[in-house]
């Protein structure tokens, strides 16, 4: 019996996805496994054909991604894989194609970024030496040889800009991410990023509520982080379904604001410098701007009708 024949590759041909990092990496995968190189990977929601290009859904295969993760650690270095593992969490239509162009040009440069033992580690600029919200993937060290130091390369640069916007704006929701606390013990945080960056704020807070559970929820991706006092893990949900706020929620909050108008100096008061370092987008999920905004109002009033965080 003879075997069934390969289907030859595609030389015109986009590959979609679920929009999620293991799903991009499944991409990545049949790329290599089909002989093929997809002139565009997108999400499946926002990909946008080009004239007479076919189109490939690609499912996500957990397994499959595990081994393209191990292979971007074993040829290019962990840093590079936190690289690629930030760009997915942008925004950008083009994001996936990307860190597809990444990935094959790290993958044949075979040149590993190895911080194991650098010296400049702590104040390198690179994702994997620094824990600065900007996360340029350059390197100053020993790794200097690194494919993520390819600035001028066309598959980097793009890499570059994304992981530098994500980190942007992963260091916004550090600032203005507001808590309220609920009645049964668990603080609530609202956010609306211009990137899934709730995976990146996880151990950041975790790291300072020690043994304090909260939810992180993501309007925008619907996304939440769940901290239960000792791991944390994602819940993805398009309801949300909270309790009450605890009986000082209202007091506290009120006490804030005090606190944020005493303090202000009304000589100094420029909005416009405070539209550039706070972005307006993100003015409703931060308490004290409540009352600046004009319209309906945008605190929770007691009794407001409940929102489901998990379905069944």
């Amino acid at each position: 019996m003879s075997g069934v024949a390969p289907e030859e590759p595609l030389s015109d041909v986009a590959y979609a996805y679920d929009g999620s990092l293991e799903g991009l990496l499944s991409a990545v995968f049949e790329a290599y496994a089909r002989r093929e190189d997809p002139q565009d990977v997108a999400p499946e929601a926002i990909l946008q054909p080009r004239l007479g290009q076919t189109v490939r859904f690609v499912e996500t295969d957990v397994e499959r991604a595990v081994r393209v993760q191990r292979g971007i650690k074993r040829a290019c270095g962990a840093a590079a894989y936190d690289a690629v593992m930030r760009a997915s969490l942008s925004d950008d239509p083009d994001a996936g194609t990307v860190v597809y162009r990444f990935v094959r040009y790290a993958m044949a440069a075979n040149r590993p970024h190895d911080c194991s033992g650098c010296r400049k580690r702590g104040s390198c600029s690179g994702p994997m030496g620094s824990s600065r919200p900007t996360d340029a993937i350059g390197c100053s060290g020993k790794a200097s040889k690194s494919v993520l130091n390819d600035l001028a390369h066309p598959a980097v640069e793009p890499l570059h800009r994304l992981v530098r916007a994500v980190g942007n704006e992963r260091h916004h929701m550090v600032q203005f991410l507001r808590f309220e606390h609920l009645e049964n013990g668990v603080w609530l945080a609202l956010c609306n990023p211009s990137a899934s960056v709730v995976p990146l704020l996880m151990d950041w807070f975790a790291g300072r509520f020690n043994t304090q559970p909260f939810i992180i929820y993501d309007e925008v991706h619907r996304l939440a982080g769940v901290y239960e006092g000792r791991d944390w893990y994602l819940v993805r949900t398009d309801e949300l379904n909270v309790p009450d706020r605890a009986a000082d929620e209202r007091l506290m909050q009120a006490a804030w604001k005090r606190f944020y108008r005493t303090v202000a100096v009304e000589a100094r008061y420029n909005p416009e410098l405070r539209r550039q370092f706070m972005p307006k987008r993100l003015w409703k999920n931060i308490l004290e701007m409540h009352e600046d905004l004009p319209g309906a109002e945008l605190a929770r009033g007691e009794g407001a009708p409940a929102e489901r965080l998990w379905r069944g």
